[in-house]
């Protein structure tokens, strides 16, 4: 049957028909003309014309002076000239907008314009598109708006041409843009279908959109909705949304989400205008709410967004807490506990947590009270005697306290094996899977496992799994992220009580380090040692599984010899043995992940020295140190001395006197024996030297001196045994005669090659004449030890004594010191 598309082709015919009055047609291609009243221009084409159309131009002027121009100008350059009183010219126009061409005479330096004429370059209209009418609420006035497409360069003409299928109505643009198009329509009513046509007209053209058919209800967008929100206090999870809408809509939609969130929305629709009652919302949050309606469902535009802000109140926790610990021995009598726990969701918390109660209740410590500790960390610890201790956990927040989540400590016991075959696989996309075997011969049934994990580096996120004893496998993905080196460790569960834990690195994917290890050599032996440092976390990209080191000879040519270490060995560090002395090596240290090889760190060259060389230097240094260290001490800084004398040639020692072996010490050593008689006032003048002879000690403890008695020469320093002589004796008057042969003849020393061993005088030294004989009261007190006398120093003092060549002799001291 033809009638369904009978009526709207009538339609669209009536429609263009009685339109056709409200558009502006199209100029037509004339020629552009212009007339002046002393010339005229004429132009092969219309006033307007497309871009790369060619044009010619043709200047009329009355005739002139014969050295006069006849010119042709584009705007204000020259295009053509002639002698006398016309001019013509082609040119091709291809810039959009106005063109200016002048005919003018010039006549030696004057310039006249007598006549002109524009022509525009542009672009007919394009087809309007994206047609739209919106009517701003039931009882606003409807607004069409539209894309006009590209630009035309030229005055261009927009309008709306409206029909109801009675009759069409013409409606120009308003507040005209370069881009949009709009154009307000009279008021319309619910009962009638429109057809809407865009119509768009320049001189080079004519365009219209495509016909918008529509109703008065699908162009109505109704004003935003106002809504109450009221939430069940009892759960504060609910809540109840109320509309307040006057203009008529029956079909509303929702959009919440926490506030200040970045997420998504969470959006429902409602059929029902009046109430709507919405569940799963987080106690103890701030939310935002949106609404928006249209008139009917399936029809109409939406209301822009309204927005309301509430807060859920916050309910009694009703989860209980996950709960693990460990356990570090810190030597006789004491541990250290530390405790984990997961967080509870928001609705298992009933709110947000404010904090946590941890309680420790030590048993076999009598009736001692238990100990509470408030924290806002997930974790705790706390140092505690080596006992068995009974822990409780709860959360706090507003609406109350959860549940204790409780357990029993027990010190750690060793016997406790840890699973056997411990394994971790990359499974990509954050995910590792880690597999085990029972342990072997448990004394206690195994009831579980637990399998825990954290990143070595920066601030690891401790997480666990508690798994039944007949899983042996698992896939964790909590707080695993990509290309992070993560330490594993599975634990059997004995009775709530975990034993030793088996240890497996792991990553769920990696790249090649970004960075080398920054290293260390020290040459050591005939090689070097070399060690490193650990590659930054962030920069370990993976789980590092070895490191090469790399030796290149400098003068060689080729590949350097590479020594590999596997990941894990401590410490880090590898000595290279067997160096060739004299040569220079060049070296570096990478590191590698599962997916390959990391760049180097820094380079450095190490040249061994010969191994004499080496040797003489090392024993050189370290004698010098122990010098040093041994001479900062007195008494080994004497025995040194003593053991360096008798290392040192004899000829070293050649510039040492010795008293006791020159030529006059050994007089009075003989002169000794012949005294040991009674004094006699008379002394032979002569007597032959006699050897150096032992001299027996002999104790006696002396007279205490009288008034006025004086203290005989020969005394051996402020304590030693003296012989006191009364005033006046013998040998107080043969002192000056003696020290006068003394002064007289000063006696020239020996040298002696080592202390208490004679050597004879050197050929040329003069031999002194032999010393008269002294009194047995200037000797006898000064052989006062046992053994050889050896004399050192001799230090004499002449002011107590009679003058000597007129100079008062005062007293006679012998300093035995050294």
């Amino acid at each position: 049957m033809p009638f369904p598309w009978i009526v709207p082709s009538a339609l669209w015919l009536v429609l263009h028909v009685t339109a056709g009055l409200c558009r502006r047609g199209a100029v037509g291609a004339s020629r552009a003309v212009g007339v002046c009243a002393r010339g005229s221009i004429t132009a092969s084409s219309a006033r307007a014309v497309p871009s790369g159309t060619s044009v010619t131009l043709r200047c009329q002027l009355p005739p002139t002076q014969p050295w006069c121009w006849a010119a042709l100008f584009l705007n204000h350059s020259e295009q053509a000239r002639t002698k006398g009183g016309s001019v013509n010219k082609t040119l091709l126009v291809t810039t959009y907008g106005k063109h200016t061409f002048t005919c003018r005479t010039i006549c030696g330096d004057r310039t006249r314009v007598l006549c002109g004429v524009d022509i525009q370059c542009g672009n007919p209209p394009d087809e309007p598109r994206n047609v739209s009418c919106i009517q701003d609420g039931t009882r606003g006035r409807p607004t069409c708006t539209w894309d006009k497409g590209g630009l035309t360069y030229l005055p261009t003409s927009y309008g709306i041409e409206l029909s109801n299928g009675t009759g069409a109505f013409c409606f120009p643009e308003e507040s005209p843009g370069q881009v949009l198009g709009s154009a307000a329509l009279s008021q319309l009513d619910f009962d009638s279908n429109y057809t809407l046509v865009v119509f768009a007209s320049n001189k080079l053209g004519n365009a219209s959109s495509q016909p918008l058919t529509f109703t008065l209800t699908d162009i109505v967008k109704p004003r935003p909705p106002e809504f109450l929100v009221e939430f069940d206090n009892s759960s504060g999870t609910s809540c109840s949304l109320s509309w307040r809408d006057g203009a008529g809509a029956q079909h509303c939609r929702l959009r919440y989400r926490p506030l200040g969130s970045p997420g998504a929305w969470s959006t429902v629709e409602s059929f029902n205008r009046e109430k709507y009652h919405l569940q799963g919302l987080e106690p103890d949050t701030a939310y935002e709410f949106q609404g928006s309606c249209r008139l009917q469902p399936g029809r109409g535009l939406w209301s822009a967004w309204s927005r309301r802000e509430s807060h859920s109140p916050a309910a009694v926790p009703r989860g209980i807490l996950d709960v693990w610990y460990r356990q570090q021995d810190l030597g006789p009598g004491h541990q250290n506990l530390s405790f984990f726990w997961k967080a509870l969701s928001r609705s298992e918390a009933g709110g947000r947590i404010l904090g946590y109660t941890v309680t420790l209740e030590a048993l076999e410590q009598g009736e001692q009270p238990a100990q509470s500790h408030q924290t806002g960390q997930s974790s705790f610890s706390r140092v505690t005697p080596r006992v068995a201790h009974r822990v409780t956990v709860t959360a706090r927040t507003r609406g109350g306290r959860s549940r204790p989540a409780a357990l029993l400590t027990r010190p750690g016991s060793p016997e406790l094996p840890p699973p056997q075959r411990v394994s971790a696989a990359a499974l990509g996309n954050s995910s590792i899977l880690v597999s085990w075997s029972p342990p072997e011969g448990p004394a206690v049934p195994v009831g579980g496992y637990l399998v825990e994990w954290a990143q070595p580096w920066g601030q690891p996120q401790h997480a666990w799994v508690r798994l039944a004893r007949s899983q042996l496998s698992t896939v964790i993905a909590e707080h695993i992220r990509d290309e992070v080196c993560y330490q594993i460790h599975v634990s059997a569960l004995y009775q709530d009580r975990a034993g030793q834990a088996a240890s497996v690195r792991a990553n769920s994917t990696a790249q090649a380090p970004s960075a080398g290890p920054q290293m260390f050599t020290t040459p050591w032996a005939s090689g070097v040692l070399v060690s490193w440092e650990e590659v930054p976390g962030p920069q370990q990209r993976g789980c590092i599984t070895g490191y090469h080191i790399y030796l290149h000879r400098r003068d060689r040519q080729g590949q350097p010899h590479v020594h590999a270490v596997p990941a894990g060995s401590a410490p880090r560090s590898l000595h290279i043995p067997d160096l060739e002395p004299g040569e220079c090596h060049d070296l570096w240290v990478t590191a590698a992940t599962a997916a390959g090889e990391g760049p180097r760190g820094n380079s450095d060259s190490v040249c061994l020295e010969s191994a004499g060389g080496g040797l003489t230097l090392v024993l050189t240094c370290s004698f010098l140190i122990l010098s040093a260290c041994v001479c900062s001490v007195p008494p080994a800084r004497r025995a040194f001395q003593w053991l360096l004398s008798l290392l040192l040639p004899q000829w070293q020692s050649k510039a040492i006197p010795d008293p006791a072996n020159a030529s006059w010490a050994k007089s009075l050593t003989a002169a000794k024996a012949e005294l040991s008689a009674p004094c006699s006032p008379s002394l032979p003048s002569g007597f032959e030297e006699p050897d150096t002879s032992p001299v027996e000690e002999t104790w006696e403890r002396p007279e205490p001196p009288g008034p006025g008695d004086k203290l005989a020469v020969g005394s051996a320093g402020s304590g030693g045994h003296g012989h006191w002589a009364p005033p006046g004796s013998a040998e107080e008057q043969q002192l000056p005669e003696l020290y006068r042969r003394l002064l007289a003849e000063p006696p020239e020393p020996e040298y002696i090659s080592n202390p208490g061993t004679a050597a004879p005088a050197p050929d040329t030294a003069p031999e002194p004449s032999p010393l008269p004989a002294l009194p047995s009261a200037f000797l006898a007190p000064a052989l006062c030890c046992g053994g050889s006398l050896t004399l050192d120093r001799v230090k004499l003092d002449c002011g107590s004594f009679p003058s000597v060549s007129g100079q008062p002799l005062q007293s006679l001291t012998c300093d035995t010191s050294k």
